[in-house]
């Protein structure tokens, strides 16, 4: 399981003026080294406001982040230690969405091991998404005429098991 650890980071080779990009190397367990990209984007949901989604991974061929593919990192422990160091962006909630149920079930799991050593730092909160149901029966729609989610946000319940992995994940610092 991945020990996230914020005193062992690596260094930033590149951070952006505003800081809502940065890249760092890491060493992969075949030895080589490679560039990963973190990238936080402004989700601009009013229901979920200042809420910043994280990606990051190596770049592909067209220069954009790769988040989908599987790398094994020499130390994954201070990978995952780095991507989620909000000292630059206290005022801000990252949000983490796996990008299949592999990852939402690392994530999860990443959380409930550390969740000891993070209380004092970050405050993790589970997110679900709900369909409103009317009084006549029917459901909430959205102006095109679609079921219209809301976001769910809760305190993350650490005893939840991972057959019913939230559908996003967001911390921000303990203030």
């Amino acid at each position: 399981m991945i020990k996230i650890n914020l005193e062992n980071t690596f260094e930033a080779i590149y951070v952006s003026p505003n800081f809502d990009q940065y890249i760092f190397e890491s060493q992969l367990k075949n030895n080589t080294l490679i560039q990963l990209k973190v990238k936080f984007t402004n989700i601009a949901d009013s229901l979920l406001p200042n809420v910043y989604n994280l990606a990051f991974g190596p770049f592909d061929d067209t220069g954009k982040i790769n988040d989908s593919i599987n790398l094994k990192h020499k130390d994954s422990n201070k990978v995952f230690s780095t991507i989620i160091f909000l000292k630059d962006n206290p005022h801000a909630a990252i949000g983490i969405d796996g990008s299949d149920d592999l990852r939402a079930n690392l994530y999860h799991r990443m959380f409930r091991y550390n969740y000891k050593d993070l209380q004092d730092f970050i405050v993790i909160i589970g997110v679900d998404w709900y369909v409103r149901l009317l009084r006549n029966g029917s459901i909430e729609l959205d102006d095109d005429g679609s079921a219209f989610f809301k976001p769910k946000p809760e305190p993350f319940d650490f005893h939840r098991k991972s057959h019913d992995l939230y559908r996003y994940y967001m911390f921000n610092l303990n203030q």
